[in-house]
């Protein structure tokens, strides 16, 4: 099984990309974030023509959330409260007997403001659900854009990031907490050096090109899921489009 996840930074701006993406490498799932699109403007059509099912939840301009999948999905739940979110950030299935959580994570803004309060009870939510609705012992992932980097060897400039909003300890705490639960940073199995980045914020000049970069999109998952892993790589090559995303595309093989 292929599973990957992409902020797209707008589907609709980036549809081309993730089309050609999905020909080229025919994943068997496909989590994205930040569709930043309403439910009934989601290109679902385009999907199914590739031969995939997409369940989603969007809202105007700003966050949302889907799974693209080659397989039936069950059980899917839209909100991470029960209750309608106020933000379309959180969505689950279950797809071939695997849990699958796909997350966008408040950016926070700063330290100290009430949107970085709400990123960390945002995280403290996520945490609750998942210790009171699943067990580590069973085949999940847990993937998306968390809006965190956790080591040094996470970010082009540590010393300088340090303490700001996505390279905070309050953050990273509670990232560890959801480690700490049962999951695994499976691209860490693989590769233990730094300078792999999945986001370049468009605001540095040739940020992509000198490679000051963030990694702080994840694939997590649980260790009966994570000993079948055969692979995990970043794929840079979509950052190199005409008109892309801000983040590209990380993709982790199991054999199931």
């Amino acid at each position: 099984m292929k599973i990957a996840t992409f902020n797209a930074n707008s589907i609709r701006s980036r549809i081309d990309i993730i089309n050609d993406w999905i020909k080229a490498e025919q994943p068997d799932m496909l989590c994205l974030q930040e569709t930043k699109v309403q439910d009934r403007e989601f290109p679902a059509d385009s999907f199914s023509s590739l031969g995939y099912q997409v369940v989603f939840k969007g809202q105007k301009t700003y966050n949302g959330v889907a799974i693209i999948s080659r397989h039936p999905f069950t059980d899917v739940r839209l909100s991470l409260k029960g209750a309608e979110d106020e933000q379309a950030r959180f969505i689950s299935a279950v797809i071939e007997n695997v849990h699958v959580i796909n997350v966008y994570a408040p950016q926070g803004f700063a330290p100290g403001t009430d949107k970085f309060l709400y990123k960390l009870g945002w995280l403290q939510d996520l945490l609750t659900h998942i210790k009171t609705n699943y067990d580590p012992s069973i085949p999940m992932i847990m993937t998306g854009d968390f809006n965190v980097a956790m080591e040094s060897i996470d970010v082009y400039d540590p010393e300088g990031m340090k303490g700001e909003v996505g390279f905070h300890p309050d953050e990273q705490a509670m990232i560890k907490r959801l480690i700490d639960w049962g999951f695994i940073d499976i691209f860490r199995l693989h590769c233990k050096e730094g300078g792999h980045y999945t986001f370049w914020d468009y605001r540095i000049p040739n940020g992509f090109k000198r490679n000051m970069g963030w990694r702080i999109d994840y694939i997590f998952a649980t260790k009966s899921l994570a000993e079948k892993l055969t692979g995990v790589r970043i794929d840079k090559e979509p950052r190199k489009r005409e008109k892309p995303s801000d983040h590209t595309f990380l993709i982790a093989e199991f054999n199931l």
